[in-house]
């Protein structure tokens, strides 16, 4: 009798486990000034005991460190800033719902956008695994995910915001 209880309760043991840990499939376009263009690939973001682990499947990037975040807004379109338009501008800043105005890195306490720095091969590859201890996919659905043309250093010396630089990659995570 028990065995067969266990049996029954199977099914919905696993549907509430897999419903628990959410997977998104965030698709990244290069940007420019004048707006989104081709696809780069794709981002899976998906919960674990870990946290929000990221797994890039990526090309055609400048080999390298990237600077890696989730931004405030849900647009990889371009703004104006200072007179002049600008690559993903309109995604706004890094997701800092806590207003801690800090850039201190995935492990710091500061903006919870900031991810880990991506790294991208000399075949202009990025794939692997990285995991954010603070995040899940339901903190960040309804934002951009960014990447910056150089790396990310977490500070604001000697560059404003790790001198990740100008942004060359986006996508909508939905």
């Amino acid at each position: 009798m028990k065995k067969n209880v266990l049996l029954a309760c199977a099914p919905v043991l696993l549907f509430s486990l897999s419903a628990a840990a959410e997977t998104v499939n965030v698709t990244m376009n290069s940007i420019d000034a004048k707006g989104t263009g081709a696809a780069i690939g794709t981002v899976a973001l998906a919960d674990s005991p870990k946290g929000l682990v990221i797994t890039p499947s990526l090309s055609g990037l400048k080999p390298g460190d990237h600077g890696f975040h989730v931004h405030q807004n849900p647009s990889c379109g371009p703004a104006e800033k200072d007179g002049k338009m600008g690559a993903g501008l309109a995604a706004g800043g890094h997701y800092d719902p806590k207003d801690t105005k800090k850039h201190t890195g995935p492990k710091g306490h500061g903006h919870l956008g900031d991810l880990p720095v991506l790294v991208v091969g000399a075949d202009g590859k990025s794939s692997g695994t990285l995991t954010v201890a603070n995040l899940k996919v339901a903190d960040i659905k309804g934002r951009s995910l960014m990447i910056h043309e150089h790396g990310d250093n977490y500070s604001d010396q000697p560059k404003a915001l790790g001198g990740g630089g100008g942004r060359v990659a986006c996508g909508l995570i939905k």
